[in-house]
């Protein structure tokens, strides 16, 4: 096993996502399918719409037969039929006809255009006066316009929204394959640490990182088991960690990478099959003394024990990974950010990268980003906070009015 304080840069964590096979492919229902992470890509069988179809409710025509049309000088036109819904009409039409139709409905043969019923006056049970002329193809959707059969509907590796579930049902495709949900196991650890129901005696803490790394695990789409609250305590963590490898994806352990308790989390480490040390430190902070291994083929992350730290390695590190596992291809579109100017000037340690959590507000018409300082055991500064600005490795701080990005936080 490697030494310990291998400590490395955002990008070399990363890049050890490679070394983390992406979870298997499972069909699911397409009602079960939201937000789900698509496996393969997905082609279209067909046109759609394969048939021409209207927008809006009126008159199906021929577009030459309202050319010139006014309020002083409509168009008189006759009504040949009506375009019943789900049905082909079993007629044509003509110079000078007209059919009746709803959106959505199948044009017919002839017609070209609709003509909204705003736009026309009937006369009697069979003819009707059009005030506005129609272009060829006003407010009626060609044949493919949507998608053409054999074009690619959806690339594989993207997550699944409600327009993308709409997507796949127009195509009959009920139960897509997408990559299974990874399981994420969370161990709390800490002599000080007590279940959030017990009133924490004098030098105890209620346990608030199983509750906060739960949701970001849910957040990425994957699924937070908790395996408790263990001790300082070598054995009672092998004990722990060997369970949660046998019936999960990933694992994080809360609390197990700071100098304190780093002999325990080494021990217990070195008693499982098949483990190495990839990584003890992250060129970041806060959440430098951040652990990876690899362990039966899994990833097992040692967080820092002071919420805020964990939570910003977990944004910035194991987010990605989780990621990495649900089989995203491209960066996820939960990783919003959007410019703004700083309300002050930061300072920064050159040889790291920090990230500073702000506050959004809004002054003389700019986006303005005010910092939320704070000790990274202040779980305030992340409540206030609406995202996060990164002061790069080499760059020994910012300057008031210098413009950000501000990566929201969800």
């Amino acid at each position: 096993m490697k030494d310990f304080f291998n400590v490395v840069t955002i990008e070399q964590a990363l890049a050890f996502r490679s070394v983390f096979s992406v979870m298997e492919i499972e069909p699911v229902p397409l009602m079960d399918a939201f937000e789900r992470i698509l496996a393969e890509s997905v082609q279209a069988t067909e046109n759609l719409p394969d048939f021409r179809r209207s927008t809006m409710d009126g008159y199906a025509v021929r577009a030459s037969s309202t050319f010139g049309a006014t309020e002083n000088n409509p168009a008189f036109l006759t009504v040949k039929g009506t375009a019943l819904m789900g049905e082909i009409p079993d007629f044509s039409i003509g110079g000078g006809e007209a059919c009746r139709i709803s959106t959505g409905g199948m044009l017919p043969d002839g017609a070209d255009s609709v003509v909204m019923i705003e736009h026309t006056e009937a006369m009697d049970a069979t003819t009707i006066e059009v005030y506005r002329s129609a272009a060829p193809g006003q407010h009626v959707i060609e044949p493919g316009e949507d998608f053409l059969k054999d074009e690619t509907l959806l690339a594989g590796g993207r997550r699944l929204r409600a327009q993308e579930i709409g997507l796949l049902a127009a195509f009959g495709r009920d139960a897509p394959r997408v990559y299974r949900k990874p399981v994420v196991a969370i161990i709390s650890t800490g002599d000080e640490v007590v279940p959030v129901t017990e009133n924490p005696a004098p030098g105890k803490i209620r346990d608030i990182n199983t509750y906060t790394l739960a949701g970001m695990v849910k957040a990425c789409g994957a699924v937070p088991v908790s395996y408790g609250i263990i001790p300082d305590n070598g054995d009672s963590l092998h004990q722990t960690l060997s369970l949660a490898l046998k019936a999960s994806d990933m694992v994080l352990i809360s609390g197990g990478s700071s100098v304190g308790v780093r002999d325990v989390t080494i021990e217990a480490l070195s008693a499982l099959p098949q483990t190495r040390i990839l990584f003890h430190g992250i060129s970041i902070s806060p959440g430098k003394p951040t652990i990876l291994a690899e362990s039966q083929k899994k990833a097992l992350f040692g967080l820092p024990g002071h919420v805020v730290s964990a939570m910003v390695v977990f944004l910035k590190i194991v987010k990605p990974f989780i990621e990495h596992l649900s089989g995203i291809k491209a960066p996820d579109s939960q990783n919003i950010r959007v410019p703004a100017h700083l309300s002050r000037n930061l300072s920064s340690a050159q040889g790291r990268v920090d990230y500073v959590r702000v506050k959004l507000k809004t002054i003389d018409g700019k986006l303005v980003a005010d910092p939320v300082l704070g000790k990274s055991g202040l779980i305030n500064t992340m409540v206030k906070a609406d995202g996060l600005i990164e002061i790069s490795l080499n760059v020994e701080g910012l300057d008031q009015g210098e413009p950000v990005e501000v990566e929201l936080l969800y």
